[in-house]
């Protein structure tokens, strides 16, 4: 299931200004295009040099469980950087859609120096979640996944009447429209149910989905109480 757009989300985006949402999608792709994963920056070479400098960017820049919980000096810190690497184009653009999406509103609602705060600060608790889980792993965790399913929680909270469009594959990607309370805890749901399939090896951190999208709904509803509805 892909959610592409909210008609609310819609016309937010038309009279809210988000620096906060669009200044983390650009820094995420002006980050992604130099490194060595866009295979687009001619310093990393090709073949067998750029997989090499990709397996070093990530191992430098990306989180691994056992170095975290084994002492490593730095490693701490790659729970910030992490938020800023993704492996793929379509890892990144899968992000940054979910991003432009749901991230303009929230920011909104809270302000842009609180969302900035809570997009950091959710998606390092959600790779350490992950990586607790996974203390022994070896792999390297990258991405924003963690920080933007708090946003999609926060969203859920905040915005439950929210429609938003939907393609589901097994019906034949029909785009059709639901309200974020139907759609968003459906996402969540096979999140958690993914958590029970995904082997330790590398993959979809799928229980980093989980703990974000969990601390992100937590966060709106001890933060921000729902409004009265407009006349």
């Amino acid at each position: 299931m892909i959610s592409t757009w909210s008609r609310t989300a819609g016309r937010a985006l038309r009279t809210q200004s988000a620096p906060v949402t669009y200044g983390l999608i650009v820094l995420c792709c002006v980050i992604f295009v130099l490194g060595p994963a866009s295979g687009l920056n001619p310093a990393y070479g090709k073949g067998d040099a750029l997989l090499a400098a990709q397996r070093a960017y990530f191992a430098h820049w990306g989180v691994i469980p056992a170095e975290l919980f084994g002492g490593a000096p730095r490693a701490v810190l790659t729970l910030a950087t992490a938020l800023f690497i993704h492996g793929s184009w379509v890892h990144l653009l899968g992000n940054m859609l979910f991003l432009y999406v749901f991230g303009a509103m929230a920011e909104e609602r809270m302000g842009h120096l609180e969302f900035a705060l809570f997009y950091g600060g959710c998606g390092c608790l959600a790779l350490l979640g992950y990586a607790a889980a996974h203390a022994q792993s070896a792999q390297t965790l990258v991405g924003a996944s963690g920080s933007i399913s708090a946003v999609l929680g926060a969203f859920l909270f905040l915005f439950p009447g929210a429609r938003v469009t939907s393609l589901f594959p097994f019906l034949f990607f029909l785009p059709l429209r639901f309200p974020a309370w139907v759609v968003l805890p459906f996402w969540a749901t096979l999140q958690w149910i993914a958590t029970g399939r995904a082997a330790q090896g590398p993959g979809v951190a799928y229980l980093a989905h989980v703990v974000g999208f969990t601390l992100g709904f937590l966060y709106a509803w001890a933060r921000h109480p729902v409004l009265a509805p407009r006349p």
